[in-house]
């Protein structure tokens, strides 16, 4: 789903709908909420109970409008604005949560006292028609104890769905699950089926209990993928030490962080040293060194020892914050299924009770001897199978499950559709350097001409390179042992994809690759004999060649087994973009065994590529580009799935990409398609399974054959499973 872009005056806001129990409910919510007139589009997550609007512009009566249509679908949601908090209120909000659950502790108490009064009348009723002394003794009055030992067993056990049905029909909200099974239940006592009607209450209450614990139980893994979430920071007040809201800490100030407590905003360690738990960000169990002067990053655990760090990102631009974001909103971004489901439960559920009401009026006035009896019975299996509560569940649990394991894995995934995208894909394009490549580049040899010497070339490089964040050109300052004067580079000029001119002390300097020395029409002696996988940086001084340095970047290890394991997957092609020269990306290609390569290439020519390679593929093919998320923006944005490498900390790959893999693993490629494959495979179980089931049982109930009790599996029994399978792909790999 493209994400609506906002101009000037349109405003984004995430509400939190506490409460929010009824899958059917919050597609209502949503919808009910994209038809106001100010709303641009509106994105519900049944799984963590937001709803984030984008309006075209604000209106102080928003929070009220979104109360009234909240209390008009589900009553007892409330609309809350997410937004800042202070320790304080955060404490302030736990009393009234713990005080709200203490309050449903003890309504759930009172229910599930009557829902087994309920169920020891009914047993003691079913006993009473089975002891013929009893019935015949009685029988004058045995339809009115029938009546009221069936019907207060009934009352007792479904009181919860009697008044959820009629305060839904008093909102105008019709047809969900609690007015089918009202009607279906009292149907049956309307034609004397007592046993039946009270047991299909029953059943379907309990398998309600299971589903709802089940629900619950893949909430609370969803919450366990949040813990990440810093519940403090120990702020350093002069020489003092205060426990604040990660939220209130300023840029710049200085927090301590204690062995066992969670680092709660990114900054750079000022003193102090220990090894941190990686494993919510990046998957990785193996602890991380960190030590004074290098980075450390919010979500990590502090293993062993105090740290103090000054803070150089607030809260909410944080690497905790940013994952948090990412994984809250993904399944707000539905994947075509997902959207199709919605759709069809629209339509499925009136189709099938208006059928059911032609099942009980038509095969009575037009075939004979038809039971008028027998056809309403028949009718209410359909009211009883009708609800499409197993699919409306299952699907947006199934996907959220596969984005959280995969976010455990160190892969972000921002979508449900960029998820199921993933198992289209039959193209993959990696970027060379520091995605198959560890884009460390070390000098390694370093050739004069013309009566230069290696100093001098080194040198007079190194300061043409000293305003480029290039990796090649940090690898050659790095090799400089002299210190870089600034004043002495009179100017500056660099030309994309080529190179750099510049003058330094009176002499003009080009530092590049061969296609600058053909630019500025250099005399030079291309070397074409390097039997390593090296990049040639040409330096030519006063437009008389000079040399050339040669910079060696390495393979990653995890690199051919990820290639490997791609073919295995089923990827049909995978092609190599590389600035590098011809002879460098031939040879890794090779080595790699990848089916194409690219050599030379500028940035706009990637660009230009992958449109090419785009063109040929079938319309249901996916092409990935895989690249680092700074340079290579464009391409990501191009492409059908952009994946972007290494994105620990990086706020460009985060922003870039649909796809970030939080290490520097290719192979984190395979595990994001094989997760999604996962995804898939359970999600068409859970579809198939549920209308197969519910096709069979309808058919069955037209015909005769079934009973309310086929049908109570079909309804309660089918959602329970299909939550149950959904589940399993949030399990730990």
């Amino acid at each position: 789903m493209a994400e609506a872009v906002l101009v000037k005056n349109e405003f984004k806001t995430k509400y939190i709908l506490r409460g929010l129990a009824c899958t059917s409910c919050a597609a209502k919510i949503e919808k009910a909420v994209q038809e106001l007139p100010y709303v641009v589009e509106a994105e519900l997550n049944f799984a963590v109970s937001t709803i984030i609007i984008k309006g075209s512009e604000r209106t102080k009566n928003m929070d009220k409008e979104l109360q009234f249509i909240a209390n008009k679908i589900e009553n007892g949601v409330k609309v809350e604005k997410e937004g800042k908090r202070t320790l304080r209120q955060e404490n302030n909000t736990s009393k009234k949560e713990r005080a709200k659950d203490n309050t449903d502790i003890t309504k759930k108490s009172n229910y599930q006292y009557r829902f087994w009064s309920g169920v020891g009348i009914f047993v003691l009723a079913l006993i009473f028609l089975q002891v013929p002394i009893l019935t015949n003794g009685l029988s004058r009055f045995t339809f009115y104890l029938k009546y009221l030992l069936f019907g207060s067993s009934y009352l007792l056990i479904g009181s919860p769905v009697l008044i959820a049905a009629f305060k839904n029909i008093k909102r105008g909200q019709v047809f969900d699950e609690n007015f089918l099974m009202s009607i279906a239940t009292l149907g049956a006592f309307a034609i004397q089926e007592f046993p039946e009607g009270v047991a299909v209450m029953l059943f379907y209450m309990v398998g309600e209990m299971f589903q709802e614990k089940a629900v619950d139980r893949s909430r609370r893994s969803i919450k366990d993928l949040m813990d990440i979430r810093p519940d403090y920071a120990n702020l350093k007040w002069g020489e003092e030490t205060i426990k604040v809201a990660p939220e209130d800490v300023q840029t710049g100030d200085i927090i301590v962080i204690k062995p066992g407590e969670r680092v709660p905003l990114d900054g750079k360690v000022l003193k102090g040293s220990s090894l941190v738990d990686t494993s919510a960000l990046t998957g990785e169990s193996v602890p991380r060194r960190v030590k004074s002067g290098e980075e450390i990053l919010s979500g990590m655990i502090n293993k062993v020892g105090l740290l103090t760090v000054k803070v150089n990102k607030e809260y909410n631009q944080s690497t905790v914050a940013q994952i948090l974001d990412l994984v809250e909103n993904a399944t707000a971004k539905k994947a075509a299924i997902e959207k199709f489901i919605t759709k069809f439960s629209r339509y499925y559920t009136p189709v099938v009770v208006y059928s059911a009401l032609a099942i009980a009026i038509l095969p009575p006035l037009f075939l004979t001897g038809a039971s008028f009896s027998d056809w309403v019975y028949r009718s209410l299996i359909f009211l009883v199978v009708s609800c499409p509560c197993a699919l409306v569940v299952s699907i947006p649990l199934g996907f959220f499950g596969g984005i959280g394991r995969a976010s455990r894995q160190g892969i972000l995934v921002k979508g449900g559709n960029y998820l199921e995208a993933l198992n289209d894909v039959k193209q993959i394009v990696f970027d060379k350097t520091g995605t198959l490549t560890k884009g460390e580049f070390v000098v390694s040899k370093i050739k004069p001409y013309n009566g230069h010497s290696k100093d001098e070339l080194l040198t007079k490089a190194a300061y043409a390179e000293s305003h480029s964040t290039h990796p090649i050109a940090k690898s050659i300052i790095e090799a400089c042992e002299y210190k870089i004067d600034n004043n002495k580079i009179e100017d500056y000029q660099e030309f994309s994809g080529r190179g750099i001119k510049a003058v330094i002390d009176g002499q003009e300097v080009l530092v590049g690759n061969n296609k600058l020395m053909d630019q500025e029409q250099i005399d030079y002696q291309e070397v074409t004999e390097e039997a390593t996988e090296a990049t040639i940086v040409y330096i030519a001084i006063d437009n008389v060649y000079a040399g050339y340095i040669t910079i060696a970047d390495h393979l990653k290890d995890d690199s051919l087994k990820a290639i490997k394991a791609l073919k295995q997957a089923g990827i049909r092609e995978i092609t190599m973009f590389t600035g590098d020269r011809e002879n460098v990306a031939r040879k890794i290609a090779k080595r790699l065994g990848l089916d194409n390569y690219y050599a030379e290439l500028l940035p706009a020519q990637k660009v230009e590529k992958v449109e090419e390679l785009l063109k040929k593929q079938d319309k249901k093919d996916k092409l990935i580009f895989v690249g680092d998320g700074i340079n290579d923006a464009p391409v990501l944005a191009r492409s059908d799935i952009g994946v972007a490498m290494g994105g620990l900390g990086s706020d460009a790959a985060i922003e870039a990409a649909d796809v970030v893999l939080m290490t520097d693993e290719p192979s984190k490629l395979v595990t994001a398609i094989n997760t999604a494959h996962k995804t898939r495979q359970i999600i068409w179980q859970n579809i198939i399974f549920a209308l197969g089931i519910k096709g069979i049982v309808l058919i069955m109930g037209a015909l005769g054959i079934a009973t309310m009790w086929e049908a109570v599996f079909a309804d309660a029994g089918v959602a329970l499973l299909a939550v149950l399978n959904a589940m399993r792909i949030s399990r730990n790999p």
